[in-house]
């Protein structure tokens, strides 16, 4: 029987009927129109660059080590990749046959005439022995390529659980960016509240010693509400920005409100783009798309299979006896060897449907995949382009400010010397605060614009794990 079997295990497998894997060709062009010509000599793929050498803000650093440690989306990913493991190895167990040992009884009655001898009989059976039942050999792949299935799906589902903690990372410093941006936007609000605040007592004073008209207090009063106004609308929006920064991190983490400017953070390495092609080994959900590619070449080889006899067989050795202590005395041996072979005639269309089903679904992953790499293409174009602008944009707008402050100095000057009415600071003021509150908007939307470069770029994904319990 052991020589049978080993024969077995060779000869089964020899037929794989799963079309070959090819990677479809890339559905976007060859290099990105937004990526500069001359890459700064200092860049670096994003790909190598480890998250900690990126986001390099310790606060911001412990935020993210938080969220890879208690963020609920992430743990979720990281059990699906162990269903995944664990679906594999029921499958990865189809491949070799299933033996077990068994003691069976059996006590059974035969009326007298059934019995031959004209009256009844009882009589005992048992069998105790070793042996496995209807093991497959797999002459044209079946269970192979079934196994094939099951092991690039558990790939795939590691690939997405990579891309969760990439996605997960960037995430967390665009919030905490965002949080940083309304910090300095409430400071700036504060400190435009407290001085418009002084202003509403002069201005009122001055009104009482008959200095000034009403009128020009309420539009002091006007000034001094619209900065109220924008401080208790910022205050509202950093505490929902908080509330939603504290869901990623799954913990009570340091969010406690900061002085320090973007402008004064340090500085992210530099990236060089690549091509397009690069994504296809950098980008871990494209590599998990193509992992459920493979998967679904392997499907259609197990579906092909099932046009073909399937041969099983069933093996059992051991002892038999009438009697329990019979079973071990001399000439008890029992065997039983029983070869199955199952040729499918008619099942009304059903080999054939589900052959259909597994190709349609290699044309639904074929398409999944191609749509993966167009969104990494736009992903990485859009923050290339977001990256151009947004530094145009953030150049004029400094700019605009010290143009709005000396505007603002000047009207405030000619107003004391009775040269303009107050109607021209109130306007000046108001551009003022405007500009300021933009220029924050637009620094913090550079940053994010990086992050994001950074993301679609596969960025850190060398230093992302992957399971090794199976690879």
């Amino acid at each position: 029987m052991l020589s049978l079997c080993f024969v077995a295990l060779i000869v089964s497998g020899c037929v794989n009927l799963a079309p070959p894997h090819q990677r479809p060709p890339l559905p976007v062009p060859a290099r990105y129109a937004e990526a500069k010509a001359d890459a700064a000599p200092a860049a670096q793929p994003a790909a190598a660059v480890d998250w900690r050498k990126f986001f390099v803000d310790a606060r911001l650093q412990r935020v993210i080590e938080q969220a890879l440690a208690y963020n609920r989306d992430l743990r979720l990913a990281v059990l699906r990749v162990d269903e995944a493991r664990a679906a594999y190895g029921i499958q990865r167990a189809e491949r070799g046959p299933k033996i077990d040992a068994f003691l069976d009884t059996a006590r059974s009655r035969a009326p007298g005439d059934l019995s031959g001898i004209g009256r009844p009989v009882v009589g005992n059976q048992m069998q105790l022995g070793v042996g496995f039942t209807s093991w497959e050999l797999d002459f044209w792949g079946r269970v192979r390529n079934l196994e094939s299935a099951a092991l690039e799906s558990y790939l795939a589902s590691d690939e997405a659980r990579r891309a969760a903690t990439l996605a997960l990372i960037t995430q967390t410093a665009d919030a905490y960016l965002t949080l940083r941006e309304l910090d300095e936007r409430l400071l700036l609000a504060r400190r435009t509240s407290e001085t418009r605040q002084e202003s509403l007592r002069i201005f009122r004073r001055r009104v009482d010693l008959g200095a000034t008209s009403k009128l020009e207090l309420t539009q002091v009063e006007v000034l001094a509400q619209q900065a109220a106004t924008l401080v208790s609308q910022l205050e509202q929006a950093r505490a929902v920005q908080a509330h939603a920064l504290a869901q990623l991190a799954g913990a009570a983490a340091d969010l406690a409100p900061s002085n320090q400017r973007l402008d004064e953070m340090a500085p992210s390495p530099q990236l060089a783009p690549g091509l397009p092609s690069e994504l296809l080994t950098q980008r871990p959900d494209i590599i998990s798309a193509e992992h459920d590619l493979r998967a679904a070449n392997a499907n259609i080889g197990a579906a092909r299979a099932a046009f073909f006899p399937r041969i099983a067989l069933t093996t059992t050795a051991g002892t038999a006896s009438a009697e329990l202590d019979g079973l071990f005395r001399s000439g008890s041996h029992a065997w039983t060897f029983a070869p199955q072979i199952t040729l499918p005639i008619f099942d009304g269309g059903r080999r054939e449907a589900s052959l259909t089903l597994a190709e349609v679904r290699r044309e639904q992953a074929v398409v999944r995949y191609e749509q993966a790499i167009e969104s990494a293409f736009r992903d990485v174009s859009d923050a290339l382009s977001s990256q151009r602008w947004l530094a145009e944009q953030v150049r004029t707008l400094r700019g605009t400010l010290i143009v709005q402050t000396e505007r603002a100095r000047l009207a405030k000057l000619r107003y004391d010397s009775g040269a303009a009415r107050f109607l021209e600071v109130l306007d000046a003021e108001r551009e003022l605060l405007s500009a300021q509150q933009q220029l924050v908007q637009t620094r913090r939307a550079q940053l994010s614009a990086q992050v994001a470069l950074y993301a679609a770029l596969g960025g850190g994904s060398q230093h992302i794990p992957a399971d090794d319990k199976v690879r």
